[in-house]
C-alpha cells in the first residue's frame, strides 16, 4: 500500500493531526535552520528562493524572446518574432526555453550543483525551468536529458541534466527516461571551444539505440540540459532524435548564453 493509499483511507481526524505535526515540524525547521537565500545563503522569508539582490542579478529571461531561440529582444516589437541569429542560422531543434541568462549568479549556482552536491538545488531549479518551458511540456510526450557518455558519468557520478530532467517531470507531469538517446563516443569538454570547434566535436556523438527507436518515432520530445551556450550539443542531440523518426524536438535549459545565441 502506498503512502498516498493510506493517506486516503485514514480518517479525517488523523489526516487532521498528521497535517498538524507535519506543520509543526516545519516549524521546528524554519526556527533552527531559517531559510535562506540559494546563492548567497542570507536569510529570506521562504525556503527554496533568492533574495531580491539575487533575483535581480539573476538575469531571468522573460517575453519578448526569439520564438526559437529564447533569447531575449530588448524592446517588445509585438507579436511572436524570429532574432536574426536564428533567421541566419536555424537550429535543428524547434525551440529553445532558458530560465535566466548564463551571468554570475545562475553560473555559481549551477557550480555549486554540479561540483559542490548541493543536490537540493534541483529542485527550485526544475520548478523554475517548467514555468519557463509551459508550452513545450503542454503537449510533449517525453523529457530527455542529453546524455554524458560513461567516462565522463563515472568522474562526475551523476549527470545533471537526468536529475533535472526528472524533477522537471514530477513538476509538469510528462514522463522522462534515460535510454532514448546515448553518448556514441567521449568527446573533449567544450569549454574554451568556438563555435565551430564546438559543433566539430559534437558531430556524431549521439545516437538512438535501435532498441529505441520505435519509442522516438513519432514522439514530441524536449532535451532538457543544464546550460546552452553555442547550441552544438543540443542541435548534434536533434539531428540523431530526428533521424530516428521524432516528430519534434525542443530544448529546455537552465541558462543559456546570450550573446552568442
Amino acid at each position: 500500500m502506498t503512502i498516498a493509499e493510506t493517506e486516503a483511507e485514514t480518517p479525517g481526524p488523523r489526516r487532521s493531526i498528521g497535517s498538524l505535526f507535519g506543520k509543526l515540524g516545519r516549524f521546528v525547521v524554519d526556527v533552527i535552520l531559517p531559510p535562506t537565500c540559494l546563492a548567497c545563503r542570507t536569510p529570506v522569508g521562504e525556503g527554496g528562493g533568492l533574495c531580491p539582490q539575487c533575483w535581480i542579478g539573476a538575469g531571468f529571461i522573460e517575453r519578448p524572446y526569439c520564438e526559437r531561440l529564447g533569447t531575449p529582444f530588448p524592446s517588445d516589437y509585438g507579436g511572436s518574432l524570429i532574432s536574426p541569429a536564428a533567421l541566419a542560422e536555424p537550429p535543428a531543434y524547434g525551440r529553445a526555453r532558458a530560465v535566466a541568462r548564463y551571468g554570475d549568479v545562475v553560473r555559481d549556482l549551477m557550480h555549486m550543483l554540479k561540483y559542490g552536491d548541493r543536490l537540493d538545488l534541483v529542485h527550485a531549479f526544475a520548478r523554475w525551468m517548467t514555468r519557463a518551458g509551459a508550452e513545450l511540456l503542454a503537449d510533449a510526450d517525453v523529457l530527455m536529458p542529453v546524455p554524458l557518455h560513461w567516462t565522463r558519468l563515472w568522474q562526475r557520478r551523476f549527470n545533471q541534466s537526468s536529475a533535472l530532467a526528472r524533477a522537471v517531470s514530477k513538476f509538469s507531469g510528462v514522463p522522462a527516461t534515460d535510454h532514448l538517446l546515448s553518448r556514441a563516443r567521449a568527446t573533449p569538454p567544450q569549454f574554451g571551444l568556438a563555435r565551430k570547434e564546438r559543433t566539430r566535436n559534437v558531430q556524431g556523438a549521439f545516437e538512438v539505440p535501435k532498441a529505441s527507436r520505435v519509442e522516438v518515432k513519432g514522439k514530441k520530445l524536449v532535451l532538457v540540459d543544464d546550460i546552452l551556450t553555442t547550441g552544438a550539443t543540443v542541435d548534434a542531440c536533434t539531428k540523431a532524435l530526428l533521424r530516428a523518426g521524432a516528430a519534434r524536438v525542443d530544448v529546455l535549459v537552465l541558462a543559456r548564453v546570450v550573446d552568442q545565441a
